[in-house]
């Protein structure tokens, strides 16, 4: 379990971090999106299995293509899913800002952080989700250790019952990270009307 946290966790983390900026300059500047848009919608929908092997390949066996895995396909769904955020915004809160006077340092910081806070935090809940499941196809590129791997090696002798139980352990893990998201959101989101019903 420690060992597929780890791995889930860090690739997560690379994951956020660098689809932050990048939906953002998507999002803020047109050419970029030209570029890069296409390119992450393409590769989104390739099951991240189908490029474990190239990962091997590259990156050799061990913790590091799995942590590389995960990157990628948490990367591209948290990408979209705050691009789509930060498009959104209403236009005219940000040219009110610009009459005020606002730089775009300020706009940033002031106006679209906060109205695509909700956005960030649903794309870090697909994100933690997105990690989970790929975790089996992450730990196919030669784990020793694992979740993932376990299923894995359990499936080849069919032993269902301990398959199942590590089956449940990944989808309890999911739970506590939904828990903690929902949490998180409760307390940034709060001044964000809710609809009733």
């Amino acid at each position: 379990m420690a060992s597929s946290l780890t791995s889930v966790l860090s690739g997560f983390g690379i994951g956020f971090i660098l689809s932050l900026p990048v939906a953002i300059l998507m999002a803020w500047y047109r050419p970029v999106q030209y570029i890069l848009e296409p390119w992450i919608q393409f590769i989104r929908n390739i099951p991240p299995l189908a490029y474990v092997p190239l990962v091997v390949i590259s990156a050799g066996v061990g913790k590091t293509p799995q942590i590389i895995v995960i990157t990628i396909a948490t990367f591209l769904t948290m990408s979209i899913t705050i691009y789509q955020g930060v498009k959104n915004i209403d236009p005219t809160l940000i040219k009110a800002a610009r009459v005020l006077g606002a730089r775009d340092r300020d706009i940033f910081l002031k106006v679209i952080a906060p109205a695509s806070l909700p956005f960030i935090l649903t794309a870090i809940r697909l994100g933690t989700a997105i990690g989970l499941t790929s975790l089996i196809a992450a730990e196919s590129t030669g784990a020793s250790d694992g979740l993932g791997m376990r299923i894995r090696a359990l499936n080849n002798t069919f032993e269902s019952s301990p398959m199942l139980m590590y089956i449940i352990i990944i989808g309890i893990i999911g739970l506590i990270f939904e828990k903690c998201i929902k949490l998180l959101e409760r307390r940034l989101t709060g001044w964000q009307e809710k609809r009733e019903g």
